[in-house]
């Protein structure tokens, strides 16, 4: 089953026009889906997640850091609200309400 859901989802690349062809014999490992295909889409979906995981704590790392910017360029410590305690608190509330 797995074969015919990359076959079928990965065979609209083959639609890119110029290079559609090559991006697919690239994606498959050969001119048709193998094992080394499957086993591809199984490491990137086992590590996908702890990529996210990553990027989103260096993004809450460095907006803790530098804060959050506003349009109109003002810059004003007076006018800042910390991370925490205010959006901390409405961040785990959603997830708990989620």
């Amino acid at each position: 089953m797995s074969f015919w859901g990359a076959m079928v989802i990965t065979s609209l690349l083959g639609a890119i026009p110029l290079i559609g062809n090559d991006v697919l014999f690239l994606l498959w490992g050969g001119y048709s889906i193998d094992n080394i295909t499957i086993y591809r889409f199984y490491s990137l979906h086992y590590t996908l997640p702890f990529v996210i995981l990553i990027v989103a704590v260096l993004h809450l790392f460095f907006l803790h850091e530098f804060g959050s910017s506003n349009p109109l360029g003002v810059i004003s410590k007076f006018d800042n609200i910390p991370l925490f305690p205010y959006y901390s608190l409405k961040d785990f509330y959603s997830i708990i309400v989620v």
